[in-house]
């Protein structure tokens, strides 16, 4: 027998197994356990589902009397630490515990708390202690202990009692069941397929719009707002749903027949004669491409028009074989000439009017654009992180045949959503930052679908050049662009899936100690996919934000929402707002204009470098997030009319930056600062710029010059002040409007808002 002090020495011994449990050679020789037992892998490691399963911390009821001591007298520990090891030696035991759906990893986690919990309780359960006592008579064997061990390792792990419930709720193998309502019809599917330019979307839409009802489901914002301008003004009542708001047709707010939204927001309850999906080659996308899947799935339209690549032909057909439809496939060519130049560029001093350099990284967007302006020609630039409306307003300014400005600079951006009106395309280079299936960054060329999806908006029908020409910048990129545009798109082979929250909900019904990206993690794991037709999207993503979160309490469908957030994880300062939204709505707390205000530093200055450009482009993606709450929870988002003036004055901010690009760049490299990401009045208040985004209507009728106009939307003036003014005015008579402008009576001055010179 160990005397006391070993007895401690032993049980020291345990808890730095448990609490560090690599490297366990030298602990495994104190104890007395082979070597052979070693741990042969980090916890999370992807060779092992097990390794995802969250342990649950099994803790001995300190309140429990210990009965089984006065039954059978008080057990020795370190002989109880013999038994212990003794047992879970035993190739049988391990074969047993196999069975039960313990793998190598969980035996393993299960028996250092086992072993824990047995050392460390001063009370064992009665029936555990009366077993041990037996055994340390000789009445029982060790292996009697096996059902208090897998009662046990079942507490640690709930997911051993319900592991085929999980394998059934993330069986992904035939999606086409989730929607039986669209099971239910007959639907005509009509795949129009073909190039950029080749009016294959053009006669999708010239459908939709003559139909008694339909949807239009598009991939950016531009472009479903873009089908929602041109249905209303050819007649056909239209409204517009995308992830941050909904307009409609009707004055009234009445819904339209016709819907134009983006992929995400499409409704797949709502009965329609004719749904285009458009760009339908996106259901390969690593993110997003679960949104085509699910509405080409599950839309409940009479007539489905599929618009996009060619090479989504076959893939299209084999799903519309798992959906018992058959497919209609309209091939269409391109409707202009588009050549390969037999000379790069070279320098960009020899653009010309009608060019479009295509760059896939801002740095060269910058460098870029400073080059072609030191040469004397004014440069739009369009890059994927502008807002919208600066987007629209730099392609109108290029397209604008009486602009000065005739040279494009843009990211592939442009690959979509924009009419520009492109001579010749550009390509700065060849190489662009993609994401692999793990969600890794590499550098790899551009694909052939790429290639020609880009180069395909030079020579656009309709416009002032009719044939298009495109090239490299480099002498060397030219031959491989020219065998990239020679070969067909890369053939289609897989859709996306994304687990649904209903499904995730499940999980957390069975696992609810587990983290909701712990969760995703073991679906995905679980998960059986058809992978002839099916791949599941990359949750990446998903998963920072669920773990930036984690801490915060919220309930399970709002968190799963919030982490669906279209945010780029990438940018600091979005993600701490992000963070702040969360912590807001946990404690159930508006997040109002006037917080906003206050939390973003509002109003903003226009930028005077390009960090102070990429900030105010951070705070526009903030105000969007905003916005896309809002749709979701508008009880504590409740503002967003107010957040969509705040958005549209950015805007115009922003394409101030834009416009002055170049002095930017060089304020940028002698360290000239407007401050921009950071707000000097901390007791800025707020309702001053609230009243001055409501002014027009509270105060419209009230004549004012500019002066007064000025104080207004400073906040140093309010409506009521001016009425209490203009009657002092009348009264004195003798003094003029101008005189009262410029020297308002002291009580009605407020301090002014410090600003940065």
């Amino acid at each position: 027998m160990l005397q006391k002090s070993k007895v401690r020495t032993v049980l020291r011994t345990v808890n730095s197994v448990f609490q560090n449990p690599l490297p366990l050679t030298a602990v495994n020789r104190q104890i007395g356990l082979p070597i052979r037992l070693q741990i042969r892998f980090k916890r999370g490691s992807k060779d092992s589902v097990s390794s995802l399963f969250t342990p649950v911390q099994v803790k001995p009821n300190l309140d429990d009397i210990n009965v089984g001591a006065e039954l059978t007298g008080n057990l020795n520990k370190a002989d109880l630490l013999k038994i212990l090891n003794k047992f879970f030696q035993n190739p049988s035991i391990k074969h047993l515990l196999t069975e039960n759906g313990l793998d190598n990893y969980l035996q393993h986690q299960a028996y250092v708390s086992f072993r824990r919990y047995c050392l460390e309780a001063s009370a064992l359960p009665v029936d555990l202690h009366v077993v041990v006592s037996d055994i340390l008579q000789g009445a029982r064997n060790h292996t009697d202990i096996f059902p208090y061990f897998l009662r046990h390792a079942k507490q640690m792990f709930p997911h051993l009692e319900c592991m085929d419930d999980l394998k059934k709720i993330s069986d992904l193998r035939s999606p086409a069941n989730w929607y039986p309502e669209a099971r239910a019809m007959n639907r005509k599917i009509i795949l129009h397929a073909g190039p950029t330019n080749s009016g294959k979307t053009y006669h999708a839409l010239e459908r939709f719009i003559t139909a008694k009802s339909g949807v239009y489901c598009g991939p950016l914002k531009l472009l479903a707002s873009e089908v929602f301008i041109k249905c209303n003004e050819r007649g056909t009542p239209c409204d517009l749903v995308t992830g941050e708001e909904r307009k409609f047709a009707d004055p009234a707010k009445n819904a339209s027949a016709h819907v134009s939204c983006t992929v995400e927001m499409t409704s797949v309850n709502t009965p329609y004669e004719v749904a285009i999906i458009d760009e339908i080659q996106m259901i390969r996308d690593p993110q997003r491409g679960w949104a085509w899947t699910r509405a080409l799935l599950g839309l409940t339209a009479e007539e489905i028009h599929l618009c996009g690549e060619a090479g989504a032909v076959h893939l299209l057909n084999q799903l519309c074989l798992t959906t018992g439809e058959d497919i209609e496939v309209r091939n269409y060519k391109r409707l202009t000439e588009l050549k390969v130049e037999d000379k790069a560029l070279g320098n960009l001093q020899n653009v010309l009017p009608g060019d479009c350099i295509v760059c896939f990284s801002k740095n060269d967007i910058y460098s870029v654009s400073r080059a072609i302006e030191s040469g004397g020609n004014e440069v739009a630039v369009i890059y994927g992180g502008l807002p919208p409306g600066t987007k629209l307003a730099q392609a109108a300014k290029f397209n604008d045949p009486e602009s000065s400005c005739k040279i494009l600079v843009a990211t592939d951006a442009i690959g979509m959503g924009l009419n520009l009106s492109i001579r010749r395309i550009i390509f700065y280079s060849l190489i662009k930052p993609t994401m692999n299936d793990k969600g890794e960054k590499e550098m790899d060329t551009i694909s052939v679908s790429q290639a020609l999806q880009i180069a395909g908006r030079a020579g656009r029908y309709g416009t002032q050049w009719e044939e298009g020409f495109v090239t490299t910048f480099k002498f060397e990129d030219l031959p491989t662009l020219r065998n990239l545009l020679l070969s067909q798109p890369e053939p289609i082979t897989q859709a996306g899936l994304h687990p649904t929250a209903e499904q995730i909900e499940l999980y957390a019904y069975h696992l609810p100690n587990s983290a909701l990206s712990n969760l995703m993690d073991i679906f995905v794991n679980l998960s059986t996919v058809d992978n002839s037709l099916y791949f599941m999207c990359n949750i990446e993503d998903f998963k920072f934000l669920a773990d930036m979160i984690q801490h915060v309490p919220l309930p399970l469908r709002a968190r799963y929402v919030f982490c669906c957030s279209p945010i780029n994880k990438k940018i600091p300062f979005v993600c701490t707002m992000f963070l702040k939204y969360t912590r807001q709505f946990s404690k159930n707390e508006p997040i109002t204009f006037d917080w906003l205000c206050r939390t973003i530093g509002w109003p903003l200055q226009p930028p005077k470098t390009i960090i102070d450009l990429v900030h105010l482009e951070a705070v526009f993606d903030v105000l969007d997030l905003y916005l896309w709450l809002s749709y979701r929870f508008i009880d504590l988002f409740n503002e967003p009319d107010l957040v969509r003036d705040m958005q549209r004055e950015l805007d115009q901010i922003i394409q101030e930056g834009v416009v002055q690009l170049t002095r930017l760049l060089k304020n940028s490299e002698t360290g000239i600062s407007s401050g921009t990401s950071k707000a000097d009045d901390e007791e800025f208040d707020s309702h001053t710029k609230k009243q001055n985004y409501l002014r027009n209507i509270q105060s419209a009728a009230l004549g004012r010059g500019r002066l007064t106009e000025r104080l207004l939307a400073q906040g140093i003036l309010t409506p009521l002040m001016l009425n209490e003014l203009k009657k002092e005015w009348n009264k004195k008579g003798d003094v003029s409007k101008s005189d009262s402008d410029s020297d308002p009576p002291k009580k009605s001055v407020r301090r002014k808002r410090k600003t940065f010179k």
